[in-house]
């Protein structure tokens, strides 16, 4: 899996053609990378098979919990004593120093983003993040957009600037009315801005599952033909579902799950083909919906319950692995509030 992270995110740095109709967002590089990129696995009889990859993937603080519960109340001390806190710390550090252009900048005033992020299940997490920051050094604020002041000469909250932004918002391009004044300033170099939508656009935009489950595209790569086997294995088919035959694809539609959209995250809106209808499906627009080929869920054995669907999440920045987080869940991987939903202990043998 790891192995798969990094040569994926190789494949992108080295080829970082920007999608058909991908927006300007996408296209412009402001010179760093991003923090927290979750590579989402399912496990199979047959080995670990990617299924999706998100920028702003939250959950490593709470995965860190299930295996050090009193991690949130240790005093600061003992906190830069845990190693992969630390590497969670620094990746921001890296973050700013890219930006910058200078090694030895650390960002002044932080900011966590996110729409509304009191309701959010993982607020928590945030919170707890802001704290890690701060006493490293790094203040840091949880804000929702309106509470920005994005302006010619800056982004500014309570009238202090804001140097880094640790992105949490799903509106991954920045095309929303409330993102636009944000937008300005990200494409302006006025705020670093992580994850960004060019990482977005390199890694996490679904339609990049296409060439990396085809063959003929990854030779097209320079992919040696180790590496096209082991991607395309790897990696479950996913086209478009304009480039099929729709009747073909109904006929076997209990091979394939249906990804409407390109912006979906976390399993929203993923429809399975073995319980979609003639009239959703008739719904799709072949034009902006993935089918990939269905891998079901590994499934974990509650006892006096029905079995929880589970995910692995590898937590990256760059090439680096920063933890590894496994969820369980029944229905959608989103439901993390029903009770025995979430992240599980992990011991790696």
């Amino acid at each position: 899996m790891l192995g798969l992270a990094r040569t994926l995110r190789r494949l992108a740095l080295a080829h970082p053609h920007p999608l058909p109709d991908a927006p300007d967002t996408a296209r412009f590089d402001p010179g760093h990378e991003a923090v927290m990129m979750g590579y989402d696995f399912h496990l199979t009889p047959e080995g670990p098979r990617l299924i999706e990859i998100n920028t702003n993937a939250g959950g490593l603080l709470m995965a860190h919990e299930t295996r050090h519960p009193d991690f949130a109340a240790r005093d600061p001390a003992t906190t830069r004593n845990d190693r992969r806190l630390t590497r969670l710390i620094d990746t921001f550090r890296t973050e700013m120093a890219l930006f910058t252009g200078s090694p030895t900048r650390v960002p002044g005033l932080m900011a966590i983003l996110d729409e509304q992020p009191e309701a959010q299940f993982l607020y928590p997490e945030m919170v707890v993040a802001a704290r890690l920051l701060a006493e490293a050094g790094m203040p840091c604020r949880i804000v929702a957009p309106d509470q920005l002041d994005a302006r010619a000469d800056g982004v500014f909250l309570d009238g202090q600037r804001v140097e880094l932004i640790y992105n949490r918002h799903c509106d991954f391009h920045l095309e929303t009315p409330t993102l636009a004044r944000l937008r300005t300033a990200w494409l302006n170099r006025q705020v670093c801005l992580t994850p960004n939508p060019h990482a977005y656009g390199l890694l996490a935009d679904k339609r990049r599952l296409i060439g990396w489950s085809d063959p003929d595209h990854l030779r097209a790569l320079g992919c040696s033909e180790t590496e096209v086997a082991r991607i395309a294995t790897l990696v479950p088919r996913t086209r478009l579902l304009a480039s099929l035959d729709p009747e073909m694809v109904w006929k076997e539609r209990a091979r394939w799950v249906f990804k409407p959209g390109f912006g979906g995250f976390g399993g929203r809106g993923v429809l399975i083909g073995d319980k979609i209808s003639r009239a959703r499906f008739a719904t799709l627009d072949p034009a902006t919906t993935l089918v990939q080929r269905h891998v079901p869920p590994a499934l974990i054995p509650v006892a006096g319950a029905s079995p929880l669907k589970s995910d692995v999440r590898l937590f990256m920045y760059r090439d680096q692995l920063l933890g590894i987080g496994v969820r369980g869940y029944r229905g959608q991987v989103t439901n993390f509030r029903e009770p025995g939903n979430g992240f599980l202990p992990v011991r790696i043998d």
